[in-house]
């Protein structure tokens, strides 16, 4: 093993990074031939079974309508509905661009989310959102930034109380941290929403509810599925809904940032990177790694609480 690490420590910083962009491409590589494989069929079967109710509507009404006449509606209705306009619903369903949907849109902006459900319409209004983001995203992340130096001794003191007291090595602490972290969050940002997001919306499956709450705390935010939209809520239910919405993206997008940068304090993942941007082979340090903001947190504690000696390595 320690050959083959030496080995690895002696290729030059072009191969390094070639390395890192070939592991890339088949990761992408592997996604994109998983999907094909999952999405397609059903893909093809939607296609196939609206193109029979298209040709069963044209069979029967075919006669009353124009020539592409229906076509056409549906152009226009899709088009609208890309930005968030839909004329299908009763009046008891949510207008577009009131109040709380217009602040989860800019929410949407800010944290780079971007749930697609609904777009700008008029030049103006793109012109705005171009300006909003350039100078909004940058407070955001100086906030981000300063809630997390905040937050940081919180979550350092709960891993620096179990090293005192368990004797463990800074390495395990700092793993035992991270994983207690990561489910923390994975519990309350992640698995409790999605309980309250699947008793709400009746046609919404756990799985998709989880999917849901991933996707919006990984800022990948694709739309496929939104709170409280197309479903004839009580307007008091309806802005509950979104605000509990706003609310849970910034204080979810915060514990993810906190969680993430726990994990790339790991020894392991501050190796891998050591590896990537060093020239010469990884050294006892890089290798035990650095929990800075654990060991400093060792000195917050109370006297009473004075760390044990160290014991003697084996």
């Amino acid at each position: 093993m320690d050959s083959g690490r030496h080995t690895m420590g002696a290729l030059r910083p072009w191969a390094r990074y070639g390395l890192l962009v070939v592991a890339h491409l088949l990761a992408l590589g592997l996604g994109a031939a998983v999907l094909q494989a999952l999405e397609g069929p059903p893909a093809l079967r939607l296609q196939a079974n609206l193109r029979a109710e298209l040709a069963t509507f044209q069979a029967e009404y075919g006669a009353c309508l124009p020539p592409r006449a229906l076509e056409e509606l549906l152009d226009t209705a899709l088009a609208a509905q890309a930005h968030g306009v839909s004329s299908l619903g009763n009046g008891s369903e949510a207008r577009n661009w009131d109040l709380p949907s217009a602040l989860l849109f800019t929410a949407s902006l800010l944290t780079t989310t971007g749930y697609g459900h609904m777009a700008p319409l008029s030049a103006g209004g793109k012109a705005f959102c171009v300006v909003y983001t350039a100078l909004g995203l940058p407070a955001s992340l100086a906030l981000a930034a300063a809630l997390r130096h905040c937050l940081l001794p919180l979550r350092s003191r709960p891993g620096a109380w179990v090293a005192i007291h368990w004797q463990l090595t800074p390495a395990t602490a700092a793993l035992l941290q991270a994983s207690g972290l990561g489910l923390l969050v994975a519990c309350i940002f992640v698995l409790l929403p999605a309980l309250v997001l699947w008793g709400l919306q009746g046609d919404c499956s756990l799985l998709e509810a989880i999917y849901f709450c991933f996707s919006s705390l990984s800022t990948i935010g694709l739309g496929d599925l939104l709170l409280g939209r197309d479903h004839g809520l009580h307007p008091v239910l309806y802005y509950l809904g979104q605000f509990a919405l706003l609310g849970y993206l910034l204080l979810g997008l915060l514990a993810m940032l906190l969680t993430v940068e726990t994990l790339l304090e790991l020894p392991q993942v501050r190796a891998m990177v050591k590896f990537f941007r060093s020239r010469g082979p990884l050294n006892a340090e890089d290798e035990g790694g650095i929990l800075g903001q654990d060991e400093l947190a060792l000195s917050t504690l109370p006297p009473s609480a004075a760390a044990p000696e160290r014991a003697s390595a084996c």
